[in-house]
């Protein structure tokens, strides 16, 4: 798979557990102590996040960390 590809279907997944969170982007971020931009952008697959960064997404969630990167 390409990098390009592998970063949107990181995005979507993030997308998808938090609205199933019932977070906005807004209020992940903030949870994150990120800026919401970049939060967007994560989201949109324009950028490569560190696993660090990933880790905190998926704790402000309660999901283990796999389940960002569970995409074929």
């Amino acid at each position: 798979m390409k990098k390009d590809v592998i970063l949107k279907k990181l995005g979507k997944n993030i997308v998808r557990l938090r609205e199933k969170a019932g977070l906005s982007q807004a209020q992940l971020a903030l949870r994150c102590d990120k800026d919401r931009q970049n939060l967007n952008r994560l989201e949109k697959g324009r950028i490569n996040p560190t696993v660090y960064f990933l880790s905190e997404i998926a704790a402000e969630l309660n999901v283990p960390l796999k389940d960002l990167l569970d995409f074929e």
